[in-house]
Protein backbone atom coordinates (compact mmCIF):
# COMPACT_ATOMS: atom_id res chain seq x y z
CA UNK A 1 0.00 0.00 0.00
CA UNK A 2 1.21 3.27 -0.92
CA UNK A 3 1.78 5.84 2.06
CA UNK A 4 1.42 9.85 2.31
CA UNK A 5 4.55 11.06 3.84
CA UNK A 6 4.21 14.48 5.59
CA UNK A 7 6.89 17.07 6.83
CA UNK A 8 6.34 19.67 9.15
CA UNK A 9 7.53 23.22 10.14
CA UNK A 10 7.22 23.95 12.91
CA UNK A 11 6.31 22.09 16.12
CA UNK A 12 4.67 24.66 18.97
CA UNK A 13 1.19 24.54 19.99
CA UNK A 14 -0.28 23.36 16.99
CA UNK A 15 2.16 21.30 15.44
CA UNK A 16 2.30 19.17 18.41
CA UNK A 17 -1.22 18.66 18.46
CA UNK A 18 -0.72 17.51 14.54
CA UNK A 19 1.66 14.98 15.21
CA UNK A 20 -0.66 13.83 18.65
CA UNK A 21 -3.46 13.59 16.56
CA UNK A 22 -1.99 11.77 13.79
CA UNK A 23 -0.32 8.92 15.90
CA UNK A 24 -3.50 8.21 18.32
CA UNK A 25 -5.77 8.35 15.68
CA UNK A 26 -3.39 6.73 12.88
CA UNK A 27 -5.50 3.68 11.98
CA UNK A 28 -8.69 5.86 11.65
CA UNK A 29 -6.77 8.42 9.64
CA UNK A 30 -5.22 5.46 7.20
CA UNK A 31 -8.75 4.27 7.09
CA UNK A 32 -9.93 7.19 5.54
CA UNK A 33 -7.83 8.27 3.03
CA UNK A 34 -7.21 5.01 1.93
CA UNK A 35 -3.09 4.71 2.67
CA UNK A 36 -1.09 5.50 6.41
CA UNK A 37 -0.42 9.11 6.64
CA UNK A 38 3.15 9.08 8.29
CA UNK A 39 5.31 12.01 9.46
CA UNK A 40 8.68 11.38 7.91
CA UNK A 41 10.57 15.25 9.18
CA UNK A 42 9.55 18.09 12.09
CA UNK A 43 11.03 20.67 11.83
CA UNK A 44 11.61 23.46 14.22
CA UNK A 45 14.33 25.78 16.62
CA UNK A 46 13.82 24.61 19.38
CA UNK A 47 13.99 20.43 19.39
CA UNK A 48 14.68 19.75 22.95
CA UNK A 49 11.45 20.92 24.60
CA UNK A 50 8.50 18.66 25.95
CA UNK A 51 5.62 18.75 23.87
CA UNK A 52 3.89 16.31 25.56
CA UNK A 53 3.95 14.19 22.62
CA UNK A 54 6.87 11.30 22.00
CA UNK A 55 8.16 11.51 18.74
CA UNK A 56 11.63 9.54 17.52
CA UNK A 57 14.14 12.25 17.99
CA UNK A 58 15.29 10.95 14.48
CA UNK A 59 12.17 12.81 13.11
CA UNK A 60 13.66 16.25 14.43
CA UNK A 61 15.74 18.43 12.48
CA UNK A 62 16.30 22.70 12.94
CA UNK A 63 16.63 22.83 9.61
CA UNK A 64 13.09 23.50 7.64
CA UNK A 65 15.38 23.17 3.86
CA UNK A 66 15.32 19.35 5.37
CA UNK A 67 11.60 18.64 4.92
CA UNK A 68 11.45 21.42 1.49
CA UNK A 69 13.98 19.15 0.06
CA UNK A 70 13.32 15.63 0.87
CA UNK A 71 11.99 14.25 -2.45
CA UNK A 72 9.78 11.75 -0.63
CA UNK A 73 7.86 14.17 1.67
CA UNK A 74 4.42 14.89 -0.54
CA UNK A 75 3.05 17.18 2.06
CA UNK A 76 4.36 19.67 3.57
CA UNK A 77 2.64 21.73 7.24
CA UNK A 78 3.73 24.74 7.66
CA UNK A 79 3.06 26.05 11.20
CA UNK A 80 5.95 28.67 12.02
CA UNK A 81 3.27 31.43 11.56
CA UNK A 82 4.47 34.97 10.71
CA UNK A 83 5.05 36.28 7.71
CA UNK A 84 8.32 36.70 6.05
CA UNK A 85 9.70 32.90 6.91
CA UNK A 86 6.44 31.03 6.69
CA UNK A 87 6.13 32.67 3.11
CA UNK A 88 9.81 31.59 1.60
CA UNK A 89 9.02 28.22 3.27
CA UNK A 90 5.39 27.95 1.56
CA UNK A 91 6.75 29.34 -2.13
CA UNK A 92 9.73 27.08 -1.78
CA UNK A 93 8.21 23.98 -1.32
CA UNK A 94 5.36 24.70 -4.10
CA UNK A 95 8.29 24.99 -6.02
CA UNK A 96 9.81 22.01 -5.32
CA UNK A 97 6.30 19.94 -6.09
CA UNK A 98 5.10 19.37 -2.67
CA UNK A 99 1.23 19.93 -1.61
CA UNK A 100 0.96 22.56 1.26
CA UNK A 101 -0.81 22.63 4.82
CA UNK A 102 -0.85 26.14 6.38
CA UNK A 103 -2.94 27.50 9.60
CA UNK A 104 -1.24 31.29 8.61
CA UNK A 105 -4.44 33.39 8.83
CA UNK A 106 -1.83 36.30 8.18
CA UNK A 107 0.22 35.29 5.11
CA UNK A 108 -3.16 33.80 3.34
CA UNK A 109 -4.93 37.48 4.56
CA UNK A 110 -2.28 39.82 3.17
CA UNK A 111 -0.80 37.56 0.51
CA UNK A 112 -3.14 35.33 -0.52
CA UNK A 113 -2.97 35.92 -4.23
CA UNK A 114 1.05 35.09 -4.20
CA UNK A 115 0.37 32.11 -2.58
CA UNK A 116 -2.74 30.62 -4.68
CA UNK A 117 -1.01 31.83 -7.81
CA UNK A 118 2.11 29.76 -6.51
CA UNK A 119 -0.22 26.85 -6.43
CA UNK A 120 -1.75 27.08 -9.06
CA UNK A 121 1.69 27.41 -11.14
CA UNK A 122 3.03 24.54 -9.53
CA UNK A 123 -0.32 22.57 -9.90
CA UNK A 124 -0.23 21.40 -5.91
CA UNK A 125 -2.94 21.35 -3.28
CA UNK A 126 -2.81 23.97 -1.02
CA UNK A 127 -5.10 23.39 2.10
CA UNK A 128 -5.81 26.04 4.89
CA UNK A 129 -9.06 25.03 6.86
CA UNK A 130 -7.53 25.65 10.14
CA UNK A 131 -6.45 29.25 9.01
CA UNK A 132 -10.30 30.21 10.28
CA UNK A 133 -12.01 29.27 13.55
CA UNK A 134 -9.76 26.32 14.69
CA UNK A 135 -11.62 23.31 14.66
CA UNK A 136 -14.62 25.02 12.86
CA UNK A 137 -15.29 23.37 9.40
CA UNK A 138 -16.13 26.88 7.73
CA UNK A 139 -13.99 27.08 5.04
CA UNK A 140 -15.20 23.14 3.56
CA UNK A 141 -18.75 24.10 3.85
CA UNK A 142 -18.27 27.71 1.90
CA UNK A 143 -16.78 25.54 -0.82
CA UNK A 144 -18.76 22.39 -0.30
CA UNK A 145 -22.12 22.41 1.54
CA UNK A 146 -23.04 26.03 0.58
CA UNK A 147 -21.35 26.78 -2.58
CA UNK A 148 -24.30 27.11 -4.47
CA UNK A 149 -26.06 30.31 -2.34
CA UNK A 150 -24.91 33.62 -2.66
CA UNK A 151 -23.74 34.17 0.91
CA UNK A 152 -25.43 37.62 1.93
CA UNK A 153 -24.80 38.33 5.47
CA UNK A 154 -21.68 37.00 7.50
CA UNK A 155 -21.01 38.03 11.30
CA UNK A 156 -18.62 35.92 13.13
CA UNK A 157 -17.43 35.89 16.60
CA UNK A 158 -13.55 34.97 15.18
CA UNK A 159 -11.06 35.72 17.87
CA UNK A 160 -11.13 33.77 21.13
CA UNK A 161 -9.32 36.20 23.19
CA UNK A 162 -11.00 38.91 22.58
CA UNK A 163 -14.16 37.09 23.37
CA UNK A 164 -12.70 35.71 26.27
CA UNK A 165 -11.58 39.51 27.53
CA UNK A 166 -15.41 40.70 26.88
CA UNK A 167 -17.18 37.68 29.07
CA UNK A 168 -14.80 38.42 32.05
CA UNK A 169 -15.73 42.18 32.01
CA UNK A 170 -19.44 41.60 31.12
CA UNK A 171 -19.70 39.51 34.03
CA UNK A 172 -17.39 40.19 36.81
CA UNK A 173 -17.43 44.02 35.96
CA UNK A 174 -13.68 43.75 35.22
CA UNK A 175 -11.94 46.80 33.91
CA UNK A 176 -10.05 46.07 30.63
CA UNK A 177 -6.61 45.47 32.20
CA UNK A 178 -7.89 43.19 34.79
CA UNK A 179 -9.41 41.02 32.29
CA UNK A 180 -6.60 41.10 29.76
CA UNK A 181 -4.23 40.19 32.41
CA UNK A 182 -6.27 37.08 33.17
CA UNK A 183 -6.40 35.81 29.68
CA UNK A 184 -2.97 36.13 29.73
CA UNK A 185 -2.36 33.99 33.40
CA UNK A 186 -4.89 31.64 32.00
CA UNK A 187 -3.20 30.93 28.75
CA UNK A 188 -5.99 32.43 26.50
CA UNK A 189 -4.24 35.56 25.30
CA UNK A 190 -0.17 36.13 24.34
CA UNK A 191 1.80 39.00 26.66
CA UNK A 192 0.63 41.65 25.08
CA UNK A 193 -2.72 40.35 22.96
CA UNK A 194 -1.49 42.98 20.41
CA UNK A 195 -3.27 41.37 17.26
CA UNK A 196 -6.33 39.88 18.87
CA UNK A 197 -7.25 42.35 20.53
CA UNK A 198 -6.55 45.68 18.12
CA UNK A 199 -9.11 43.82 15.52
CA UNK A 200 -6.31 42.51 13.16
CA UNK A 201 -6.70 38.51 13.96
CA UNK A 202 -9.90 38.79 13.45
CA UNK A 203 -9.88 40.61 10.15
CA UNK A 204 -7.44 38.43 8.70
CA UNK A 205 -10.02 35.78 9.32
CA UNK A 206 -12.90 37.43 7.46
CA UNK A 207 -10.68 38.38 4.68
CA UNK A 208 -10.32 34.59 4.07
CA UNK A 209 -13.44 34.25 4.56
CA UNK A 210 -14.64 37.07 1.95
CA UNK A 211 -12.28 35.41 -0.77
CA UNK A 212 -13.33 32.22 -0.53
CA UNK A 213 -16.79 33.09 -0.34
CA UNK A 214 -16.63 34.47 -3.85
CA UNK A 215 -13.90 33.51 -5.50
CA UNK A 216 -12.31 36.37 -5.62
CA UNK A 217 -9.20 38.92 -4.24
CA UNK A 218 -9.38 41.04 -1.16
CA UNK A 219 -6.90 43.98 -0.39
CA UNK A 220 -6.61 43.06 2.98
CA UNK A 221 -5.87 47.17 4.04
CA UNK A 222 -9.56 47.66 2.74
CA UNK A 223 -11.20 46.31 5.73
CA UNK A 224 -12.20 48.65 8.75
CA UNK A 225 -10.57 47.10 11.80
CA UNK A 226 -10.92 48.64 15.30
CA UNK A 227 -10.72 46.85 18.50
CA UNK A 228 -11.72 46.49 22.19
CA UNK A 229 -9.03 48.52 23.82
CA UNK A 230 -11.36 51.88 24.51
CA UNK A 231 -14.02 49.45 26.27
CA UNK A 232 -15.34 49.92 29.53
CA UNK A 233 -17.44 48.37 32.14
CA UNK A 234 -19.58 50.65 32.18
CA UNK A 235 -20.64 50.62 28.58
CA UNK A 236 -21.41 47.01 28.72
CA UNK A 237 -23.47 47.57 31.42
CA UNK A 238 -25.25 50.77 29.83
CA UNK A 239 -25.22 48.05 26.71
CA UNK A 240 -26.93 45.82 29.29
CA UNK A 241 -29.96 48.17 30.41
CA UNK A 242 -30.99 48.86 26.45
CA UNK A 243 -31.31 44.98 26.17
CA UNK A 244 -27.29 44.31 24.64
CA UNK A 245 -24.62 42.50 24.78
CA UNK A 246 -21.34 43.57 23.48
CA UNK A 247 -19.01 41.35 20.87
CA UNK A 248 -15.91 42.11 18.90
CA UNK A 249 -17.63 40.82 15.44
CA UNK A 250 -16.34 40.68 12.12
CA UNK A 251 -19.29 41.92 10.01
CA UNK A 252 -19.82 41.43 6.15
CA UNK A 253 -23.41 41.85 4.02
CA UNK A 254 -23.28 41.85 0.53
CA UNK A 255 -24.94 43.98 -2.00
CA UNK A 256 -24.76 44.99 -6.19
CA UNK A 257 -21.12 44.59 -6.85
CA UNK A 258 -20.01 45.85 -3.18
CA UNK A 259 -19.17 43.99 0.23
CA UNK A 260 -19.44 46.18 3.29
CA UNK A 261 -16.86 44.18 5.34
CA UNK A 262 -15.51 45.49 9.14
CA UNK A 263 -14.34 44.62 12.27
CA UNK A 264 -15.20 46.58 15.33
CA UNK A 265 -16.80 46.01 18.65
CA UNK A 266 -20.90 46.07 18.39
CA UNK A 267 -24.23 45.83 20.43
CA UNK A 268 -25.96 43.04 19.74
CA UNK A 269 -29.36 41.40 20.73
CA UNK A 270 -29.26 39.79 23.72
CA UNK A 271 -31.38 37.55 22.97
CA UNK A 272 -29.27 36.47 19.51
CA UNK A 273 -28.01 33.49 19.57
CA UNK A 274 -24.08 35.21 18.90
CA UNK A 275 -24.72 37.28 22.30
CA UNK A 276 -24.56 33.70 24.08
CA UNK A 277 -20.68 32.88 22.65
CA UNK A 278 -18.75 33.39 25.58
CA UNK A 279 -15.46 32.67 26.80
CA UNK A 280 -12.59 31.38 24.18
CA UNK A 281 -15.56 30.16 22.19
CA UNK A 282 -15.30 31.57 18.03
CA UNK A 283 -18.89 31.42 16.00
CA UNK A 284 -20.21 32.23 12.38
CA UNK A 285 -23.31 33.38 11.66
CA UNK A 286 -23.88 33.26 8.05
CA UNK A 287 -27.22 33.40 5.60
CA UNK A 288 -27.41 32.30 2.01
CA UNK A 289 -29.87 32.79 -0.47
CA UNK A 290 -31.22 29.64 -0.49
CA UNK A 291 -30.57 27.77 2.18
CA UNK A 292 -30.75 30.87 4.87
CA UNK A 293 -29.63 31.04 8.37
CA UNK A 294 -26.79 28.63 9.27
CA UNK A 295 -24.46 28.78 12.54
CA UNK A 296 -20.64 27.09 12.90
CA UNK A 297 -19.87 27.08 16.44
CA UNK A 298 -16.28 25.92 18.72
CA UNK A 299 -13.17 26.27 19.92
CA UNK A 300 -11.42 28.44 17.63
CA UNK A 301 -7.98 27.78 18.65
CA UNK A 302 -6.06 25.52 20.67
CA UNK A 303 -3.98 22.90 20.31
CA UNK A 304 -6.50 20.04 19.87
CA UNK A 305 -9.31 21.97 17.87
CA UNK A 306 -6.63 23.24 15.36
CA UNK A 307 -4.47 20.73 15.27
CA UNK A 308 -7.46 18.41 14.18
CA UNK A 309 -8.15 21.16 11.38
CA UNK A 310 -4.88 20.79 10.32
CA UNK A 311 -5.18 17.11 10.16
CA UNK A 312 -7.95 17.08 8.24
CA UNK A 313 -6.65 18.59 5.82
CA UNK A 314 -3.65 16.83 5.28
CA UNK A 315 -6.14 14.31 4.92
CA UNK A 316 -7.67 15.84 2.34
CA UNK A 317 -4.49 16.51 0.45
CA UNK A 318 -3.74 12.69 0.93
CA UNK A 319 -6.93 11.74 -0.70
CA UNK A 320 -6.12 13.85 -4.41
CA UNK A 321 -2.57 12.78 -4.15
CA UNK A 322 -4.26 8.63 -4.60
CA UNK A 323 -6.78 9.73 -6.96
CA UNK A 324 -3.95 11.50 -8.76
CA UNK A 325 -5.68 14.84 -8.68
CA UNK A 326 -4.17 18.16 -9.97
CA UNK A 327 -4.29 21.23 -7.82
CA UNK A 328 -5.38 23.34 -7.08
CA UNK A 329 -8.91 22.38 -7.12
CA UNK A 330 -10.22 25.42 -4.61
CA UNK A 331 -12.22 27.96 -7.01
CA UNK A 332 -10.36 30.69 -4.51
CA UNK A 333 -7.51 29.15 -5.85
CA UNK A 334 -8.25 28.94 -9.63
CA UNK A 335 -9.66 32.41 -9.72
CA UNK A 336 -7.37 34.86 -8.15
CA UNK A 337 -6.23 36.42 -11.09
CA UNK A 338 -9.47 36.17 -13.44
CA UNK A 339 -11.54 37.19 -10.78
CA UNK A 340 -11.68 41.56 -10.01
CA UNK A 341 -11.07 42.41 -7.13
CA UNK A 342 -13.99 42.06 -4.06
CA UNK A 343 -15.25 46.00 -4.08
CA UNK A 344 -15.15 47.16 -0.17
CA UNK A 345 -17.74 49.77 0.49
CA UNK A 346 -15.98 52.87 1.83
CA UNK A 347 -16.83 52.87 5.95
CA UNK A 348 -17.95 56.12 5.40
CA UNK A 349 -21.17 54.85 4.02
CA UNK A 350 -22.15 52.82 6.73
CA UNK A 351 -25.63 52.84 7.76
CA UNK A 352 -26.10 52.00 11.32
CA UNK A 353 -27.85 52.62 14.88
CA UNK A 354 -25.00 54.04 17.49
CA UNK A 355 -24.58 54.07 20.95
CA UNK A 356 -23.24 57.20 22.46
CA UNK A 357 -21.67 58.17 25.41
CA UNK A 358 -20.88 61.47 26.08
CA UNK A 359 -19.36 63.33 29.66
CA UNK A 360 -21.07 66.22 29.86
CA UNK A 361 -21.20 68.78 32.92
CA UNK A 362 -24.47 69.05 34.70
CA UNK A 363 -25.97 72.04 34.14
CA UNK A 364 -29.09 73.23 32.15
CA UNK A 365 -28.82 73.30 28.52
CA UNK A 366 -26.40 70.38 27.84
CA UNK A 367 -28.92 67.54 26.04
CA UNK A 368 -30.39 70.33 23.89
CA UNK A 369 -27.27 71.60 23.10
CA UNK A 370 -25.79 67.97 22.29
CA UNK A 371 -29.38 66.68 20.48
CA UNK A 372 -29.36 70.29 18.79
CA UNK A 373 -25.96 69.15 16.34
CA UNK A 374 -26.91 65.59 16.24
CA UNK A 375 -30.29 66.83 14.73
CA UNK A 376 -28.63 69.21 12.52
CA UNK A 377 -26.28 66.09 10.99
CA UNK A 378 -29.25 64.22 10.42
CA UNK A 379 -29.10 62.21 13.48
CA UNK A 380 -32.39 61.31 15.51
CA UNK A 381 -32.53 59.54 18.88
CA UNK A 382 -34.56 56.82 19.94
CA UNK A 383 -33.51 56.79 23.33
CA UNK A 384 -31.40 58.57 26.61
CA UNK A 385 -30.62 57.00 29.70
CA UNK A 386 -28.73 59.33 32.94
CA UNK A 387 -27.19 57.36 35.41
CA UNK A 388 -26.88 59.30 38.73
CA UNK A 389 -26.75 63.13 39.33
CA UNK A 390 -23.76 64.54 40.77
CA UNK A 391 -23.75 68.01 42.35
CA UNK A 392 -20.57 69.37 40.52
CA UNK A 393 -18.27 67.47 37.89
CA UNK A 394 -19.50 65.76 34.61
CA UNK A 395 -22.80 62.82 34.42
CA UNK A 396 -22.86 60.53 32.13
CA UNK A 397 -25.03 61.11 29.24
CA UNK A 398 -25.95 57.85 26.98
CA UNK A 399 -28.09 57.76 23.86
CA UNK A 400 -28.91 55.13 21.49
CA UNK A 401 -29.65 56.61 17.63
CA UNK A 402 -31.76 55.66 14.63
CA UNK A 403 -30.02 54.47 11.86
CA UNK A 404 -27.89 57.07 10.37
CA UNK A 405 -24.61 56.99 8.08
CA UNK A 406 -21.01 56.85 9.70
CA UNK A 407 -19.85 60.30 8.02
CA UNK A 408 -22.69 62.18 9.65
CA UNK A 409 -21.91 60.88 13.16
CA UNK A 410 -18.29 61.41 13.15
CA UNK A 411 -18.88 65.26 12.41
CA UNK A 412 -21.61 65.63 14.51
CA UNK A 413 -19.47 64.11 17.23
CA UNK A 414 -16.32 65.99 16.37
CA UNK A 415 -18.10 69.09 17.12
CA UNK A 416 -19.79 67.75 20.28
CA UNK A 417 -16.22 67.41 21.52
CA UNK A 418 -15.48 70.69 20.92
CA UNK A 419 -18.31 71.81 23.18
CA UNK A 420 -17.16 73.20 26.80
CA UNK A 421 -20.00 71.45 28.50
CA UNK A 422 -18.00 68.63 27.27
CA UNK A 423 -15.28 67.05 29.14
CA UNK A 424 -13.85 63.79 27.36
CA UNK A 425 -14.34 61.89 23.87
CA UNK A 426 -17.31 60.66 23.07
CA UNK A 427 -17.34 57.00 23.06
CA UNK A 428 -19.41 55.41 20.02
CA UNK A 429 -20.14 51.73 19.49
CA UNK A 430 -22.09 50.64 16.53
CA UNK A 431 -25.23 48.32 17.23
CA UNK A 432 -26.30 45.72 15.16
CA UNK A 433 -29.69 44.77 14.88
CA UNK A 434 -29.67 42.96 11.40
CA UNK A 435 -30.63 39.53 12.74
CA UNK A 436 -34.08 37.60 11.98
CA UNK A 437 -34.86 36.87 15.94
CA UNK A 438 -35.68 38.86 18.86
CA UNK A 439 -36.48 42.11 17.40
CA UNK A 440 -39.71 43.00 19.04
CA UNK A 441 -39.12 41.42 22.47
CA UNK A 442 -35.66 44.14 22.44
CA UNK A 443 -38.25 46.80 21.24
CA UNK A 444 -40.50 46.44 24.48
CA UNK A 445 -37.34 46.24 26.70
CA UNK A 446 -35.81 49.39 25.22
CA UNK A 447 -39.15 51.36 25.90
CA UNK A 448 -39.25 49.71 28.88
CA UNK A 449 -35.41 51.55 29.82
CA UNK A 450 -36.39 54.84 28.22
CA UNK A 451 -39.22 55.41 29.83
CA UNK A 452 -37.47 54.21 33.85
CA UNK A 453 -34.30 55.87 32.95
CA UNK A 454 -34.45 58.92 30.53
CA UNK A 455 -33.91 62.46 32.25
CA UNK A 456 -33.19 66.07 31.02
CA UNK A 457 -30.42 67.34 31.85
CA UNK A 458 -32.23 71.14 32.30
Amino acid sequence: MAQINVGIIGFGTVGAGTVELMLKNAQIITDRVGAPVVVKKIADLDISSDRGVAVDPELLTTNAMEVIDDPDIDVVVELVGGLDKARQFMLLAMKNGKHVVTANKALLAEYGRDIYGAAREHEVHLEFEASVGGGIPILGSLEGGLAANHIQTLVGILNGTSNYILTRMTREGLAYEKAVKEAVRLGFAEDPPRLDVNGTDAAHKLAILLSVATGAPLDFESLYREGIEALSPEDIQFAGDFGYQIKLLAIARFGDGWVEARVHPAMIPKNHILANVNEAYNAIYLEGDFVGPNLFYGLGAGRRPTGSAVVSDIMSVGRKILLRVKGPDHWVGRNQDSSGDIVVRPMDQLRSIYYFRFSALDSPGVLSKISGILGENQISVSSVIQKGRKTSGAVPVVMITHEAIEHDVFRAISRIDELDIVTDNTVIIRVEEGFPNGDTELEGRRLKAEGEKTRNLS
